[in-house]
């Protein structure tokens, strides 16, 4: 062989390799339908499991009913609303009134057993106390510890007292200056169902206001006309309205002649003497007027009584004598201007009055006195004169 093919390839060689490499392609394809042995060595790692999530609930909303395997539905108890012991419209009674005959004939109103002082509470401010005059007679001490019991809870305090006796004049005298000492009020009563009357009588007027009972005031002049008018009795309105508009003024009306008012529609004979009579009358009291007429007349009367003294101590001195009361002149009062005086200011005058005549009765008794003692000394005087006169 040639140096330069040192390094070439041999034909033998070259022919190992072809063999060697057919022999590797037929033992690929022999061991290519099983794979099995070359699997096995293989780790094989676990499969992850899905976690599933829980759905959510809502709690005001109730489980499903065809649920067998769940628990039984809590069923909470729903709130009965009671009515109250005390619901304002019945009227409560003290056990102390059990049997009492006054609780069969309660009808307008219901009533129910309590444990209150009282023996009735007919309202928030307003209760009252049972009392018998027979039972009163007997145990007269019961009452005022009954009112004392009470301590001032309630503003109407009423002491319903049932009249169960003939005499009863005294018991009641009692009974008065009780309620007047203790601010109480006393009903009287005959029977058990005018008390019951009486009762349900405070307890409908439990919540009304004082208007029904106060009256309105007339504010208008037209209600002012009609309301003077009609102050005389069987005068009511339509005749005051026609009696107005027939004279056109209460002036015309008042200075009417009866024969002229008795030509007016609806004024008969009896309704014109009325009218005439109130227009015709003082506006001064008659009591009034009579004292101050009759004023002058005394005064007149109490100083000719005290000149009438005069003369008769002057005639009785002797010459040379004189007296303290002759020649004295009695200062008369000056007589009061008339005046209209309300009708109220009849007690004032009539106390005036009395106390001038107690005061002009004193002074007549002094100067009485006086004049005898005057007497008696000009009659010692006129003796002692005498002796000397004589001696």
């Amino acid at each position: 062989m040639d140096d330069d093919d040192e390094y070439g390839a041999d034909a033998d060689v070259l022919a190992a390799l072809m063999a060697s490499e057919s022999a590797a392609t037929a033992s690929a394809s022999a061991s290519a339908p099983t794979p099995a042995p070359a699997l096995s060595n293989r780790i094989q790692q676990p499969t992850p499991q899905r976690i599933q999530q829980p759905t959510t609930q809502r709690l005001d909303r109730a489980p499903p009913a065809n649920n067998a395997s769940s628990a039984p539905k809590v069923v909470q108890p729903t709130p009965q609303v009671f009515a109250s012991r005390s619901t304002g419209s019945s009227i409560l009674v003290s056990t102390r009134q059990k049997g009492n005959p006054i609780l069969t004939n309660l009808r307008s109103f219901p009533w129910e057993y309590s444990d209150i002082p009282a023996d009735y509470v007919l309202g928030a401010t307003t209760c009252a106390l049972f009392l018998s005059l027979k039972y009163h007679r007997l145990h007269p001490e019961y009452i005022y510890n009954r009112i004392k019991n009470l301590q001032g809870k309630y503003n109407l305090r009423i002491v319903l007292t049932m009249v169960d006796i003939a005499n009863h004049e005294d018991s009641l005298k009692e009974l008065s200056k009780t309620s007047l000492v203790n601010n109480v009020t006393v009903i009287l009563c005959w029977s058990a169902a005018e008390a019951a009357r009486y009762l349900e009588l405070y307890k409908s007027f439990e919540h009304s206001n004082s208007t029904a009972i106060r009256g309105t005031e007339s504010k208008g002049y037209a209600e002012k006309l009609v309301e003077f008018i009609t102050i005389p009795r069987s005068i009511n309105k339509t005749d005051a309205i026609s009696l107005v508009s027939a004279f056109g003024s209460i002036k015309g009306a008042v200075n009417a002649r009866p024969e002229e008012i008795a030509l007016v529609g609806g004024w008969g004979e009896k309704k014109v003497k009325r009218w005439c009579s109130v227009a015709d009358e003082p506006f001064r009291a008659r009591k009034s007027a009579k004292r101050g007429t009759d004023a002058p007349a005394l005064r007149d009367t109490v100083g000719a009584r005290v000149q009438d003294v005069n003369v008769s101590t002057s005639g009785a001195e002797p010459s040379g004598v004189t007296s303290t009361i002759t020649g004295q002149k009695e200062k008369e009062i000056p007589a009061k201007p008339f005046h209209i005086l309300d009708p109220d200011d009849d007690e004032e005058e009539a106390m005036a009055d009395a106390a001038r005549e107690e005061e002009a009765r004193i002074a007549r008794e002094k100067k009485r006195e006086a004049a005898k003692k005057d007497e008696e000394l000009s009659g010692r005087l006129a003796a002692a004169l005498a002796k000397l006169r004589k001696s």
